[in-house]
């Protein structure tokens, strides 16, 4: 969903309700320029990239000796 951010002023109390379900785009000037999302959704978006960015070193009871 997309709201400009007069709208948003207008009907915060609203778009914050919905943002729990749906992140919500605002524009501003016709431009996307935030986005208002649940702090579930934040989270499990920060923990994907932390996870791509540190992949988990390899299991050292798993290594092999020689």
């Amino acid at each position: 969903m997309r709201v400009t951010s007069s709208d948003l002023s207008r009907n915060l109390a609203r778009y914050c309700d919905m943002a729990l379900t749906t992140p919500i785009v605002i524009t501003r000037n016709g431009r996307d320029r935030l986005i208002l999302l649940s702090i579930e959704q934040y989270e499990w978006m920060r923990d994907a990239l932390e996870d791509r960015a540190n992949p988990a070193e390899p299991d050292k009871d798993r290594e092999t000796t020689r």
